[in-house]
């Protein structure tokens, strides 16, 4: 018997448009390897400081792209990311990568360096490290919606505790 999975995007909807969208992308089986939260403040260990700089990368990478806001949790990261073409030249032609797109190279190019961290012992888990597949995406429909996201990542490590990928 085949498994079909759920399909994560909307049907139809170009997901290259300029639009504003919310993710959250997670460990593989929710691990926490990018740090810890102590005092309500999020630390992150090396591999949770690859996951956080990738954010830069990708806007530097992807001209039409901003990272408006991002924060990383010990097994997941949530930004808010926009995809726009007025932030390129007019004159230059760029084929705009669709949001699946882009959040595969963030999570390609993080795993690449998280896996080259070099292992002091052969316990060592960031070598097996890898992303959940997929990731959970929400199109940011109004100012009000967008006010009520960034203030959920803001506050995120205040109520880690709680949150539904604690473990």
């Amino acid at each position: 018997m085949l498994h079909h999975r759920k399909p994560n995007r909307l049907r139809e909807f170009n997901y290259a448009q300029d639009r504003i969208y919310f993710i959250t992308t997670c460990v593989h089986d929710r691990v926490c390897v990018f740090g810890e939260v102590a005092a309500n403040q999020i630390i992150l260990n090396e591999c949770g400081i690859i996951a956080d700089r990738q954010w830069p990368w990708l806007e530097s990478q992807y001209p039409y792209v901003r990272v408006h806001t991002h924060i990383v949790m010990p097994n997941h990261v949530h930004a808010i990311i926009e995809i726009n073409r007025e932030f390129i030249q007019l004159e230059q032609y760029i084929k705009i990568k669709p949001l699946s797109e882009l959040i595969g190279a963030y999570k390609t190019t993080s795993s690449k360096q998280i896996h080259r961290i070099q292992a002091p012992d052969e316990s060592y888990p960031y070598q097996s490290f890898c992303w959940q597949r997929s990731f959970h995406d929400r199109i940011i429909r109004n100012q009000r919606e967008y006010g009520r996201i960034v203030t959920y990542i803001d506050q995120n490590p205040l109520s880690w505790s709680q949150d539904e990928f604690y473990q």
